[in-house]
């Protein structure tokens, strides 16, 4: 028997009034896969990581994770799942011990369960120092290890990471990736938009591209490759981000230098 996808979408819509965010979307991410959710701002990444995650109801169309309808088996999804969002939503008055602890009682862990493997998750992320620190007190990477560190604790099957890399240092970057990379080894799905291009041509197994609410393409990055030439070349691989840009919004370069003529 075929096992079913870690995340599918069904013609997803998501309106907020006349606007539309999320425009019959049909995604489809295999179990244990590192898959990168790319496109603009605005584009309307955030909007579907919270309507599979159980924050936004979507107007229209389904979706299932772990084969769960969402909408029907909400508690059941969201027992299996980890998020990072965007705006973290840690508690800053908490310690990152307290932090952790919290999360855990959430998950219905064990007090010994939450105690082992938040010793763990804070020294793996460097944050064992200064235990009685405030999380109002770290600097926003260390507040991103944290958020991490919370979404890891009850051993999920899905990992959702919106821009976890925005604002982490190099060696704190260094850390998530290869942490994240040994776990989707382990059979973790982990689902991850990023603007950082770079890093999701070395992390990801696939893609899916997303402009204006509308899915533009979707893939291992090896077989979009196939379906584009790049100016000068056309053989070969290209970049992730010679491909998003051909994808999303075309060559701008040279409009770009007219535009700024005056500055040369």
């Amino acid at each position: 028997m075929t096992e079913s996808p870690a995340v599918e979408t069904f013609s997803l819509v998501k309106q907020f009034g006349a606007f539309v965010a999320v425009d019959h979307i049909n995604l489809q991410v295999n179990r244990g896969s590192f898959f990168g959710f790319l496109g603009p701002n605005g584009a309307g990444k955030s909007t579907t990581i919270k309507m599979l995650t159980g924050l936004l109801a979507p107007t229209s169309g389904k979706l299932r994770v772990l084969n769960f309808d969402i909408s029907e088996q909400p508690m059941e999804v969201k027992r299996r799942i980890g998020v990072v969002p965007e705006d973290l939503n840690l508690f800053e008055r908490l310690t990152g011990a307290e932090m952790l602890s919290f999360t855990g009682r959430m998950y219905g862990l064990r007090r010994d369960e939450i105690a082992h493997r938040s010793k763990e998750l804070l020294e793996l992320m460097d944050l064992q120092e200064e235990p009685t620190k405030l999380i109002v007190e770290y600097s926003h990477g260390m507040k991103k290890k944290l958020s991490l560190a919370c979404a890891l604790i009850h051993r999920p099957e899905i990992l959702f990471l919106d821009e976890p890399f925005e604002g982490v240092d190099a060696i704190a970057s260094r850390t998530l990736k290869d942490l994240l990379m040994r776990l989707t080894a382990r059979g973790l799905t982990v689902f991850l938009t990023s603007h950082v291009l770079e890093i999701v041509e070395r992390l990801c197994s696939d893609i899916a591209i997303i402009a204006q609410g509308k899915l533009l393409a979707s893939g291992s990055l090896d077989e979009l490759r196939q379906g584009i030439s790049v100016e000068g070349d056309g053989q070969g691989p290209v970049s992730l981000e010679e491909y998003f840009i051909q994808v999303v919004g075309g060559d701008r370069g040279s409009s770009n230098e007219e535009m700024l003529d005056w500055l040369v």
